[in-house]
């Protein structure tokens, strides 16, 4: 790599990137989990590890694995999700996948880790924004839509539809 090219690619913007999946039960609640740093709760996912040259579906994965012991192939991408930078963040892209329909047995087996969550909780979508951030909300929300409507993915900029 030459110096200029390797300055060029050092003065390129930060991103942060994550990955999620939306798990649904029979009767159509979403799995919720309540990490222990933070005030919101969220859905199962995290930070797509790019040092490990992750993509965003293993990374869905590996984080759903980690953090509720469900080893599941992320299914369709439902939601793509771009929030613009605000003070300390840089902007972000989040990809929420669909993690399908959990049989009783999947529920009962889920174990939360304990170094980064309190809980889990299966929650009806009306109900999301009594738990989630508000962009988080909305995500669900279009997941959920979409799914029904057969019409995914769904571009969210800041939580509001974003594409043409």
């Amino acid at each position: 790599m030459t110096t200029d090219f390797a300055t060029y690619i050092a003065g390129l913007p930060r991103i942060l990137a994550g990955a999620n999946m939306l798990f649904r039960s029979a009767d159509g609640r979403v799995l919720l989990v309540e990490p222990n740093y933070r005030e919101t709760w969220t859905l199962p996912g995290g930070t797509i590890e790019s040092d490990e040259n992750e993509t965003p579906r293993q990374a869905a994965r590996r984080e759903s694995l980690e953090e509720v012991g469900l080893d599941v192939e992320p299914g369709a991408l439902l939601v793509m999700g771009w929030t613009t930078a605000g003070p300390p963040r840089p902007p972000s892209v989040t990809f929420l996948f669909d993690g399908g329909v959990l049989t009783d047995e999947q529920i009962a087996s889920i174990r939360v880790q304990e170094s980064e969550l309190d809980s889990w909780k299966l929650v009806d979508p009306a109900e999301v924004d009594r738990y989630l951030t508000p962009h988080g909300a909305r995500s669900v929300r279009a997941a959920v839509e979409g799914l029904a409507s057969g019409r995914t993915p769904v571009e969210l900029v800041d939580g509001l539809p974003g594409g043409a």
